[in-house]
């Protein structure tokens, strides 16, 4: 938008179409000057001829100086409305000689938006249409009543004219604007939107930088329970059965050294399985799909139960926080199920979704009774001790949730969801 507060006589000119106002008017005049030369001896008389020379050298003079300044100065050349006023005052006087040269007053109607303030843009081009209406009408001051009722009507005409002109001129400039306010709004709406997405990129990495600051610190506290339930209580069994075996009597003595064998080998057992889960060795070497497929596998002999795995929808690289957690979860499970399900057939499945992945574990096991939010964030879990409580914990730290489907008798279906955040 124009600013209203230039200085009369002084503008800031946004010329489009630079090259034509630039050189345009030259041919014009000149066609301006040769049709009068032509025409001197019928329109002029000796003493129009004689002043319409220096007229013209001064017209073009001016010409000339404007045309180099807006060269130099581009759009953005001071001084419009100086040249605009010169020029048309010329003009119309040149036209006063010889009606003829209006073809060289036309520019007027060309660039008076260019080169003058809004509120004398219309001054401009009223000029211009007095000045095209003393020519139709043949010539200034008009002969007779009759020559200024031509003038008055043709004037009428050109204003007329103007009007419709101006008027479509300003609806053109305000769609103009409306454009490009658009784009200007629509460059800060994808400025704030990079600038969201760089947000959300850095809260995504911080918050597996928290992810897995919290999984040491859980896979500790799952350490500590675990060693708590499995082996501190296996040694404290085997004590008191060695202990006892010493005070006992022979036939009694065998019996209790097969138990405290017992229960080492399934101490060592227990042992050997918290060494395998410190660290998900399987992704080392394997995606997630091939570690847990392996992982199913291995539980299924070990566990004597029949596990089938499986994958659906496309797969792809996850980012090394989520595959851990994902397997965790997965081992987890399949812990729970041998341990408290007694069941005759587990299925795993793994399911890449457009922007989450998630895990389904299911058994047809005896159930159990769902705990209470209240005693399941607290970890009581009946039977179930650290497993359920973990596997929550594990997805919460990236924004996922454990689901769990379950009745007496009616089997077990654990569902994991978590984020998709692909590798890199």
């Amino acid at each position: 938008m124009r600013n209203e507060s230039v200085a009369e006589g002084e503008s800031a000119p946004r010329v489009s179409g630079g090259a034509f106002f630039r050189w345009g008017p030259f041919p014009l005049l000149a066609l301006g000057a040769l049709l009068a030369w032509l025409s001197a001896d019928s329109l002029m008389t000796a003493t129009e001829r004689w002043l319409v020379w220096p007229l013209g050298a001064l017209t073009l003079a001016e010409q000339i100086r404007w045309s180099l300044r807006s060269r130099r100065a581009g759009t953005s050349a001071s001084g419009g409305a100086f040249h605009y006023t010169v020029r048309s005052v010329l003009a119309a006087a040149l036209t006063w000689l010889n009606p003829l040269f209006a073809v060289y007053a036309t520019l007027g109607y060309f660039d008076a938006h260019q080169l003058l303030p809004p509120r004398w843009a219309r001054v401009g081009l009223i000029a211009t249409a007095v000045t095209m209406a003393g020519s139709q009408s043949g010539g200034l001051p008009p002969d007779g009543w009759l020559g200024w009722v031509l003038f008055g009507a043709l004037l009428a005409v050109h204003i007329g004219l103007l009007l419709i002109l101006s008027r479509l001129t300003l609806k053109d400039a305000e769609r103009t604007r409306a454009n490009e306010a658009t784009i200007v709004e629509l460059g800060r709406a994808n400025a704030r939107l990079a600038q969201t997405l760089d947000e959300n990129a850095g809260l995504h990495a911080q918050l597996l930088v928290q992810a897995r600051e919290a999984g040491v610190l859980d896979e500790r506290r799952r350490l500590a329970a675990e060693i708590h339930d499995t082996l501190a209580q296996g040694l404290a069994g085997i004590v008191t059965q060695l202990e006892a075996a010493v005070e006992a009597r022979p036939a009694e003595k065998d019996q209790r050294i097969e138990r405290a064998a017992a229960l080492a080998r399934d101490a060592l057992a227990e042992a050997r399985r918290s060494v395998h889960d410190l660290g998900p060795v399987a992704l080392d070497q394997d995606p997630l799909p091939s570690a847990l497929a392996k992982t199913t596998a291995e539980w299924s002999r070990e566990a004597g139960v029949p596990a089938a795995f499986s994958v659906t929808g496309p797969a792809e690289p996850l980012h090394p926080e989520v595959a851990a957690t994902l397997l965790r979860i997965a081992q987890e499970a399949l812990t729970n199920v041998e341990r408290h399900a007694g069941a005759s057939r587990v299925g795993v499945t793994l399911s890449y979704m457009d922007d989450e992945v998630s895990l389904d574990v299911r058994d047809d096991g005896r159930g159990f009774v769902p705990p209470s939010p209240a005693a399941e964030s607290a970890g009581q879990v009946p039977g179930h001790g650290f497993g359920l409580h973990g596997m929550r914990s594990r997805a919460a730290r990236l924004a996922g949730a454990v689901a769990v489907e379950t009745e007496p008798g009616g089997g077990t279906a654990v569902s994991a969801r978590v984020p998709l955040v692909r590798r890199g």
